[in-house]
């Protein structure tokens, strides 16, 4: 199985200095954790072999910004799929095979 999370998740009262540096301190936990996944311009998407386990990464990412942040926004979005791996390079290469390689 495949749960595909893509999620913005930054302070709303650090204004945007702040946001771009928790931005980084969450991404570098990603990072650390071995889950694959990809920043783009509007969050990150993470592929996790659970929902659990990618609801784990986010409530990392909470408590990441929680001790100094007063208010904290997050959007998810989820594509869970049985049978699939690989679902961050799989998907785009599906529209790649259709249409050709597209600017990523």
């Amino acid at each position: 199985m495949s749960t595909i999370l893509n999620f913005a998740i930054f302070p709303t009262d650090k204004g945007d200095h702040g946001s771009s540096e928790s931005v980084s301190k969450v991404l570098k936990m990603i990072d650390e954790s071995g889950v694959p996944y990809q920043l783009n311009p509007m969050g990150t998407s993470i592929e996790t072999d659970t929902l659990e386990e990618a609801l784990e990464v986010v409530n990392k990412a909470y408590k990441i910004l929680e001790p100094f942040s007063n208010r904290v926004y997050s959007a998810i979005t989820i594509d869970i799929r049985k049978g699939r791996t690989n679902g961050l390079t799989q998907k785009i290469e599906s529209i790649e095979n259709r249409i050709g390689k597209i600017n990523h």
